[in-house]
């Protein structure tokens, strides 16, 4: 065995043992709701790390009652100045996405549960799993006695999960004291292809949102009066967002297909696979699938506000409804949409350590979510970002019942 060789397996003996600590410690993490609670909280574990840590004071937030709150701050970290060094910044979130039992629940979403080996809570993988990953590693390489082989900065939000309000003036404010000397950036915010073999990402689609409002009668009328007799604002709405898609989900509207880009030849080549749990697909052929979700825009409908929702039959015809949808846009078409260099050494690198830990080597991929934040960090740092996620595929985020 070599010496690297011994190290690792030193590494992973100390993970083993420590494995009920860390649960442990994700659970307290997915116990709190509070996104400012749970910003606090990890500071302070940072600090028993030795990590140098400057909370950074964000700006306002204006309700859509008028009322305006503080944002959650920001967290910067450091770990070691070594010039000789390379150095690199962490990114992730410590908010969450809101969560009830009665939303289809199986467990509660703020307790963390095993079953059957598998954790579930809001947040688990989410984005506090990933970021206690980080700072367990660390806490494992300074209790070995083993170097970090790089200096480390660290950027912690709370605010990912609502478009990272605040962020973009905050990281350029202070690119030259915090982000001036990093090499690369490594974000686990994502999830692998399928359930048994990892991934690193390299492109992202960005997103626009959009809202459709339709009014008619001055108030709600009962329909039983007057249905039939004016143009319905649900109605109408309902007939409008209908346009926007066929039944396949291809977009109806003009000149969206002209930001596709070419295939390249690498992408053309690769091997893909996809694990769906679902009934039907927009397609059969799983290449075609992979390239709806990373290579082309794609439209959703999220919720039609001014409807009534409850249980039972309310018979009234609204006088207002306003429609919320989102456009998914691919890198050629902007809109926050990222595509990072997978030739560059820092994935080779990234690609080094998961074949170390896992024993194979790593899909390279593209993701149809967005995280506007990564283009922010390429942008200001000017150097290479890469997402390397730490859930599967099945891991359910934003949905019921996630681990």
């Amino acid at each position: 065995m070599s010496a690297e060789d011994k190290i690792h397996d030193t590494i992973f003996k100390y993970i083993e043992s420590n494995k009920n600590l860390w649960i442990e410690r994700l659970r307290e993490a997915v116990a709190i709701p509070s996104v400012s609670a749970t910003a606090e909280h990890r500071q302070d574990m940072m600090k028993k790390l030795g990590i140098i840590c400057k909370q950074i004071e964000n700006s306002n937030q204006t309700l859509p009652d008028g009322t305006t709150i503080p944002l959650p701050p920001v967290l910067f970290g450091t770990l070691g100045n070594d010039k000789k060094k390379k150095t690199l910044l962490i990114y992730g979130h410590l908010d969450v996405q809101p969560a009830n039992f009665d939303d289809g629940w199986n467990t509660e979403p703020f307790e963390l549960t095993e079953i059957d080996g598998k954790l579930f809570g809001r947040g688990s993988t989410d984005d506090k799993g990933p970021v206690l990953g980080w700072l367990n590693v660390i806490e494992t390489l300074q209790k070995l006695g083993i170097e970090i082989p790089i200096n480390l900065k660290f950027c912690f939000e709370g605010m990912e999960e609502s478009g990272s309000l605040g962020l973009d003036a905050i990281l350029n404010k202070y690119k030259k004291e915090f982000l001036e000397d990093i090499d690369f950036t490594c974000i686990s915010d994502n999830y692998w292809l399928g359930k048994e073999k990892p991934c690193i990402t390299y492109g992202l689609r960005g997103i626009c949102s959009y809202q459709v409002e339709v009014t008619s009668p001055k108030q709600d009328l009962h329909s039983g009066t007057y249905g039939g007799a004016i143009h319905e604002p649900m109605i109408d709405l309902c007939w409008l967002l209908s346009q926007l898609t066929d039944n396949n989900g291809n977009i109806l509207i003009n000149g969206l297909d002209k930001m596709v880009a070419e295939l390249t030849k690498e992408e053309s080549e690769e091997a893909f696979q996809k694990d769906i749990g679902v009934g039907k697909l927009t397609s059969t052929n799983p290449k075609e699938i992979l390239m709806r979700r990373w290579r082309q825009p794609s439209l959703s409908v999220h919720g039609i506000e001014g409807a009534f929702y409850g249980k039972g039959t309310k018979t009234v015809i609204p006088a207002k409804v306003i429609g919320k949808f989102s456009i998914r846009v691919i890198p050629s078409g902007g809109a926050l949409a990222w595509l990072g260099d997978f030739r560059h050494a820092h994935y080779k690198a990234g690609a080094n350590a998961v074949k170390k830990v896992y024993g194979v080597e790593p899909d390279f991929t593209r993701e149809g979510g967005s995280i506007p934040v990564t283009l922010t960090f390429q942008d200001i740092t000017g150097k290479n970002v890469m997402l390397l996620p730490m859930g599967r595929s099945d891991d359910m985020a934003h949905s019921q019942a996630f681990f």
